[in-house]
């Protein structure tokens, strides 16, 4: 697979990233779980994206289990973790909510490595904006675990632009990356200044459900409400036209055409489907010409350009 440097960092990543939230601890799925970690490893990913809330931390320990059990695996790949949603009733009889406060950011941070059961995660991001964040203290979290050798690079997932230049104002290292929903039914990245502010800075936008919660490829079986939403009967032809020609899935070339960004766009693929993470990682084979990529984008905003 292709690789990429993210953003200003020494990171060299695959061109197509692992999303590990779907990873399931119970135990009828847990060796599945497994399985998909050790293909896309296999089929050529080199970053896998984690949070401390997927799976309630079981998605972490699962693959810190993989990495004990594949040798080499740990020197060969990147471990990227979020942390700063807090679901309701944790603590008990608290809402659902985010907190970025600096002892939360190191305290996620430091159950996160034992989960995963390593020493340093290489991608640390804040994982949605917090009203209630003050930049000087989360700069200071990223100093303490940078300096304890806890943290390689830091960024942002989710947050609006204006919110990621005030945190990166007080931060002494660069913000490396962005991760954000990108897709052929999610182009609000486009146009509210997201992958401007990304080529600008120089940070890697990361495309979070990148194939629209399935729906732009074999279909959707978890979705998130507002996803429900989405309209893809238009982009759905063409795909499988531009899919046809080049032999590969209609999911590689929706993939693809976030590829062709200039802005660096690396997509997470989150399926636990051996086959569907071999045959999304042909999207790093395809090249859509600009008149392709226009089509698509004009299918998918349904309506023509201005």
């Amino acid at each position: 697979m292709q690789t990429i440097t993210l953003g200003t960092s020494s990171l060299l990543a695959g061109r197509l990233a692992y999303g590990c939230w779907r990873l399931n601890g119970a135990p009828e799925h847990r060796a599945a779980s497994k399985q998909a970690v050790a293909a896309a490893f296999e089929a050529g990913y080199t970053l896998f994206d984690h949070a401390d809330i997927y799976g309630g931390g079981e998605a972490e320990k699962i693959f810190g289990e993989v990495l004990r059990e594949v040798s080499g695996m740990r020197e060969g790949v990147l471990i990227v973790t979020k942390a700063g949603v807090r679901r309701a009733d944790d603590p008990p009889g608290s809402p659902y909510h985010f907190n970025l406060s600096g002892e939360y950011i190191v305290r996620s941070c430091e159950s996160s490595l034992q989960r995963l059961g390593v020493e340093t995660i290489d991608l640390f991001l804040l994982h949605r904006a917090d009203w209630l964040a003050d930049p000087a203290e989360i700069a200071g979290s990223f100093t303490k675990l940078k300096q304890s050798g806890k943290v390689r690079f830091f960024g942002v997932s989710n947050f609006r632009p204006t919110h990621v230049s005030a945190i990166q104002s007080a931060c002494p290292t660069p913000l490396v990356a962005h991760q954000v929903e990108i897709s052929l039914a999610r182009l609000a990245a486009f146009d509210d200044g997201t992958l401007d502010q990304c080529q600008t800075a120089k940070m890697t936008p990361m495309a979070w459900s990148p194939l629209g919660g399935g729906q732009l490829a074999d279909g959707a079986k978890r979705l998130l409400k507002y996803q429900e939403g989405y309209r893809t009967e238009g982009v759905l032809p063409l795909l499988d036209e531009y899919a046809k020609q080049r032999g590969v899935t209609r999911s590689a070339v929706a993939l693809a055409w976030l590829l062709k960004h200039p802005s660096g766009i690396m997509p997470i693929v989150g399926s636990t489907n051996p086959r569907r993470i071999r045959e999304a990682a042909r999207a790093a084979e395809i090249s859509l010409s600009r008149e392709e990529w226009y089509r698509l984008f004009t299918a998918a905003r349904g309506e023509p350009l201005p």
